[in-house]
């Protein structure tokens, strides 16, 4: 995998991960690799294996290293992968990220960024977001949509997913502290990691990750 782009960009959950991944996607023509989307399109097919994963994601839960493992290297396998991926919550954990590195050489990743976020504000965020389950348009508790249940994209239903509602908030909050924040120690050791403050406007957060992202001759 030398010579590709790939990216960590690690956070906890409303950090925005996602929003500033996609746009690293776009911008680079990279793949978005995202276990979250894997694991939901599991679940809305509705077969044995989305029916387990949908149990584990309601109840806050992560689903099995060994299983998560093998559908990201599937998809890094995809032909839009070419170029690189920018892995948007994967790795969770030192196994995971050891199993990556296994399978992409160790010149695979080439920086980890990680988005900081203190925890009464991903609290704050994840509790007034709404998501339409036909395709995925978030919006806030405040907003038009989500006050009438309508999605304005697509027409679908904006609801509060099971894994936004503050019981599983915690339980995600507290899997974080204990499973991922020791990736950042697993970066730092290579010299890959380097940080982001996540309470910033989102332009405010992509104009620190291209500056870091130059700084190093990636971009």
């Amino acid at each position: 995998m030398t010579g590709h782009l790939n990216l960590v960009v690690l956070g906890k959950q409303g950090a925005g991960k996602g929003t500033q991944s996609q746009r690293l996607c776009d911008l680079h023509g990279l793949a978005h690799i995202s276990t979250g989307d894997i694991l939901r399109a599991a679940v809305q097919a509705g077969t044995a294996l989305g029916r387990e994963v949908k149990s584990v994601l309601d109840s806050g839960g992560l689903v099995s290293d060994e299983l998560v493992n093998q559908l990201v290297k599937d998809r890094f396998e995809k032909p839009d992968a070419v170029k690189g991926a920018v892995l948007d919550g994967f790795p969770r954990n030192t196994f995971q990220a050891q199993a990556l590195e296994q399978f992409l050489g160790s010149d695979g990743i080439k920086l980890c960024i990680s988005i900081d976020l203190a925890n009464e504000l991903v609290m704050q965020r994840l509790s007034s977001r709404r998501v339409c389950q036909e395709c995925g348009t978030t919006y806030k508790d405040t907003d038009v949509a989500a006050i009438s249940g309508t999605c304005e994209v697509c027409g679908g239903d904006v609801v509060q997913r099971s894994d936004d509602k503050p019981e599983a908030i915690q339980k995600r909050l507290e899997t974080f502290e204990r499973d991922t924040l020791p990736l950042l120690s697993f970066y730092e050791s290579r010299g890959l990691l380097v940080k982001v403050n996540g309470d910033q406007s989102v332009a405010k957060v992509a104009a620190d990750i291209d500056g870091l992202l130059h700084g190093r001759g990636l971009a």
